[in-house]
């Protein structure tokens, strides 16, 4: 995609003076259920109304949505309220009922991202529309897969297109639903800058209480948007319980939040901000420096087990270093989840270097 600028203009022609907001429950259960949220959220900050009308889950048995007769729901709403709407298509056929139903948005979830051949067929299917049509990163951390699927979409002739980050799965246990991973996302917008980034706190979390803290840090990082899930009930949803919030209090997230300015021209901020950055240069390259020290010392440790034909991994040291290091950690404000993440990839380079050795 070299032309990435065409893409703000669906954005840049809303003219908003905040960030923008789609928002409604998770699923559409009934028409009463659909219509009372959006009339809730009907003159505010919510420039989108969303509603996931096929449900896939990870497990058979549990709600999969009511299926098209939403999509009727959706244009009740959109009668009734004058709000745009948005829902979830997971192949050709959601695809085909959702433009009958003139649908405003679309978005394509992170199950389907994960496999380009339902990509391409949603591509086909979408060929030439002028719908916003926005891309859930894939679950598991693929910055690839996740353009690859958006460049599909836009091979396919549709420029209104965006991204929606809403985490990724881990194996580790950690206080998110879905890691956020928020080094990649801004990878995402270094290599496409004017493509639109909306945040999901929603699923990133997992629990309404998180949401203002997750949320407020997307636009601390220039995102464009959040997508948060809202529901009048939100302890008796019929999906995704604990991460909707009501429209109150997704009002008052709308309030709490402060949007950053981008930049500013004053001498004394800039002057400031090109200290404090020029010391984190001289801090990161002496970590550089230190880690490639360490890395020689592996070589030498993984020479000495060559000569003793003894195993890389030694599991006692690596918890001991391991507990040593997030106690470490704490004394200087870094936190357990930080320490694991930056302790597990050295430990895994230093065993690479170690292999190395033995194998040559």
């Amino acid at each position: 995609m070299e032309n990435t600028k065409e893409m703000r203009t669906w954005l840049d022609e809303l003219n908003l003076d905040h960030p923008l907001v789609i928002a409604g429950p998770c699923s559409a259960e009934t028409e009463e259920q659909v219509l009372r949220i959006a009339h809730e959220l009907k003159d505010t900050d919510v420039n989108y109304f969303r509603a996931g009308i096929w449900k896939p889950r990870t497990r058979p048995g549990n709600f999969e949505g009511v299926g098209a007769l939403g999509l009727k729901w959706l244009q009740k709403v959109k009668a009734e309220t004058g709000m745009k709407t948005a829902t979830e298509v997971a192949n050709a056929a959601h695809v085909k009922l959702a433009l009958e139903h003139d649908i405003d948005l679309l978005w394509i979830g992170a199950r389907s991202t994960v496999s380009p051949f339902i990509m391409q067929e949603i591509a086909d299917a979408l060929e030439g529309t002028d719908k916003i049509v926005l891309v859930k990163n894939p679950i598991n951390p693929d910055l690839s897969l996740w353009l690859g699927g958006i460049e599909r979409l836009y091979t396919s002739g549709i420029k209104n297109l965006g991204a929606i980050h809403r985490g990724f799965s881990t194996y580790e246990k950690t206080k998110y639903r879905n890691i956020p991973e928020w080094q990649l996302a801004i990878e995402f917008q270094d290599k496409f800058p004017d493509l639109p980034l909306i945040n999901d706190p929603s699923h990133i979390t997992g629990k309404r209480d998180m949401i203002l803290d997750v949320s407020q840090t997307a636009l601390d990082l220039n995102f464009d948007g959040l997508m948060i899930e809202s529901h009048y009930d939100p302890d008796n949803a019929w999906s995704d319980a604990a991460q909707q919030v009501t429209p109150a209090a997704l009002i008052q997230i709308m309030k709490d939040l402060k949007i950053r300015k981008e930049s500013s021209e004053e001498v004394e901020y800039n002057t400031s901000l090109n200290t404090l950055r020029a010391q984190i240069d001289v801090i990161d390259n002496n970590l550089i420096e230190k880690l490639g020290k360490r890395m020689k010392i592996s070589d030498s440790i993984g020479s000495l087990k060559k000569d003793g034909n003894i195993a890389v991994l030694q599991s006692s040291r690596w918890n001991e270093i391991l507990g040593k290091m997030i106690l470490e950690g704490e004394q200087n404000g870094l936190s357990e989840e930080f320490i694991l993440r930056m302790f597990k990839a050295i430990h895994q380079e230093s065993i690479n270097h170690q292999e190395k050795v033995l194998k040559s």
